[in-house]
């Protein structure tokens, strides 16, 4: 955990393979194609990291936008001032 150098990918697909529960990927994501190969090549339902954005190296909305920007589909906040007419 905490070593910036990407998700424990064969494990994560291993388990979430096996079973039928969503799989988070924690520990290891320090950059953004990271979260994309936790999602995409681990199988999982979704992916958490705390140290990058805690000291500020990316944000959660500049990892949205990389993982969007690769066909990755993501949640948005609701803005009320941005919502559809």
């Amino acid at each position: 955990d905490g070593t910036k150098d990407g998700f424990e990918l064969e494990l994560t697909r291993k388990i979430a393979d096996a079973v039928t529960i969503p799989v988070i990927a924690s520990g290891g994501a320090g950059e953004p194609e990271h979260f994309r190969e936790g999602l995409a090549e681990g199988g999982a339902d979704a992916v958490l990291a705390a140290s990058v954005f805690h000291f500020g190296t990316y944000t959660v909305e500049g990892i949205k936008d990389y993982l969007e920007s690769h066909g990755v589909e993501v949640r948005r906040p609701f803005h009320p001032t941005h919502a559809p007419a």
